[in-house]
């Protein structure tokens, strides 16, 4: 069934945004009522399909991985109002898309082991969902807004119940300048008693949402906020050594994981390798170092690109200033940043000889 599944993804996979694009509209006729449960531009959703489906297909063959993802997206996806007889529309949708653009690979097998599939998943999601007696999303209010730079701010929200989410998860969000078009941000705080959540966010180019947090988001504006996500966590009793690898604002899950191993005395070591292109990206590399003074398991390495002059720090992209460091053979491998940071950081790092099954990321954490 895994043999059949990425074989004839190797075939779709080149005409994905088409696959996208005849998904939707297949589901939104098979169900018109789900076409309510989205925002009027379908882009961002678009995408987001995309990178789950092919996150699915890369851990089809660990359930392991793949059951604890699907019951985190089943959970989430409770915020949408999707009940189990949309995952029937859902499933039909995506069958027929995936054989319209397979061609000569699709037949009467392969679509025995997409049904196969698309089962296991429906079924992880629906019974995750149905288990989760937490509400479908949580409330808060912005209570600080602070703009660093044209592109980048930092804002504090104050949720009417503490989101129970670990150091370094993320969580969906939806935010009254862009109605139902949710996105993922990760806090940048480990959980407090008071329920507050910091968040990081960049002012990405077609960014919706971003774009208008950095530069719209006001204090008392109320966001809703859905489940927790996500497994670029550290278990500081049993974990390995870990090397931290963020780009931009992808420092926020670094730095929540960060804040929960400070308030302990003994942690593993963390190597954090902070980069941008040019000094300015590096806003919180100042608070970084000021908690690494006063714990000895942490080390911060800055990184930047762009900025030649800057004495103090390493030169280079991510990639090549960290496999410079070596393999890092036997540490846990967390990275977070653009999409394209992180392809590159990965594939560098397999190259240079880090087993995959040692490194993590996120695939929702951008527009």
């Amino acid at each position: 069934m895994v043999r059949l599944i990425r074989e004839s993804f190797e075939v779709v996979e080149p005409q994905i945004d088409d696959v996208a694009k005849f998904f939707y509209g297949m589901l939104f006729s098979l169900s018109p009522a789900t076409r309510e449960l989205f925002a009027v531009n379908m882009e961002v959703q678009r995408s987001r399909l995309l990178r789950a489906l092919v996150h699915v297909i890369q851990m089809v063959d660990k359930p392991d991985e793949l059951l604890p993802f699907l019951h985190q997206l089943g959970r989430d996806h409770r915020k949408f109002g999707v009940v189990a007889d949309h995952y029937e529309a859902v499933g039909t949708a995506l069958l027929a898309s995936i054989k319209r653009h397979a061609g000569d690979a699709w037949n009467d097998t392969v679509e025995r082991a997409w049904a196969e599939a698309y089962t296991v998943m429906a079924s992880a999601m629906t019974e995750a969902a149905a288990a989760d007696d937490g509400p479908a999303w949580y409330t808060g209010e912005i209570i600080h807004h602070e703009r660093l730079s044209w592109d980048v701010a930092v804002m504090r929200v104050q949720t009417d119940h503490p989101v129970p989410y670990l150091p370094g998860q993320y969580v969906s969000v939806e935010v009254p300048q862009r109605p139902r078009l949710w996105r993922y941000l990760t806090p940048a705080n480990a959980p407090a008693e008071d329920g507050i959540m910091e968040f990081h966010v960049r002012s990405v180019e077609g960014g919706w949402v971003s774009r208008a947090l950095v530069g719209h988001a006001r204090i008392g504006d109320q966001w809703r906020i859905g489940a927790p996500m996500g497994r670029m966590t550290v278990d500081r009793e049993d974990s390995p050594d870990v090397l931290m690898i963020a780009g931009g604002t992808g420092i926020a899950p670094m730095r929540a994981i960060i804040d929960e191993l400070a308030q302990y005395g003994e942690n593993p070591r963390v190597q954090v390798f902070y980069g941008g292109r040019t000094r300015e990206d590096l806003y919180d590399l100042e608070n970084l170092q000021r908690i690494a003074m006063h714990n000895p398991w942490l080390t911060i390495t800055p990184v930047l690109e762009d900025d030649p002059n800057v004495s103090g720090v390493e030169h280079g992209t991510l990639p090549e200033v960290v496999t410079r460091y070596g393999a890092w053979q036997d540490w846990d491998v967390l990275v977070s940043g653009s999409p394209g940071m992180i392809r590159a950081t990965v594939s560098k790092m397999l190259v240079a000889g880090t087993p995959l099954d040692r490194i993590r990321y996120d695939p929702f954490t951008l527009d």
